[in-house]
């Protein structure tokens, strides 16, 4: 299979990197997010994980993937997918604005995008949460990382973080 790519972007900021797909790592996850694209949600920037944003989007695939190339430590550039339920991210301790995390939906998907080193993928409330690793930034990290930076410091309010077939 010829590789597959796609673009990664701050919408407001007007910042977008492009990676590459990891089908030979992550098949069944890779095959959901590219049938689903395009996919887009409000940008959140990481309580604990460190240097991550991520979008929380409805569930996508007809069957949710398994944990397939996993990891509790993301390097630089790393896509990550994970699930969770309405109530694990339905309490006032992870901050989002009221439903914004289920609205409501019994399997919220977050799609991340982790940009600097130095992550754990550990929970105060849940312990470990292994996401699965099924892309790889190989263009324009340097300028999202920067921008992830500016989202941290100025706040994510009206910032969308979209994903789409290169």
């Amino acid at each position: 299979m010829a590789d597959r790519y796609l673009t990664v972007a701050l919408s407001k900021r007007g910042v977008e990197c492009t990676a590459r797909l990891l089908f030979d790592k992550a098949p069944l996850t890779c095959a959901a997010v590219w049938e689903a694209l395009p996919l887009a949600g409000d940008v959140y920037h990481a309580k604990y994980a460190r240097n991550e944003i991520y979008a929380l989007l409805p569930a996508f695939a007809a069957q949710e993937p398994p944990l397939e190339n996993p990891t509790v430590t993301p390097i630089p550039g790393d896509l990550c997918y994970f699930t969770f339920t309405d109530v694990q991210l339905g309490t006032d301790s992870y901050g989002y604005e009221s439903g914004a995390a289920h609205r409501g939906r019994a399997t919220v998907v977050d799609l991340a995008l982790f940009y600097e080193r130095n992550n754990l993928l550990l929970n105060g409330d849940t312990g470990w949460v292994p996401g699965i690793v099924w892309g790889e930034v190989v263009e324009g990290l340097d300028v999202m990382a920067e921008a992830c930076q500016d989202l941290w410091r100025t706040g994510a309010a009206g910032e969308t973080l979209s994903f789409r077939r290169a």
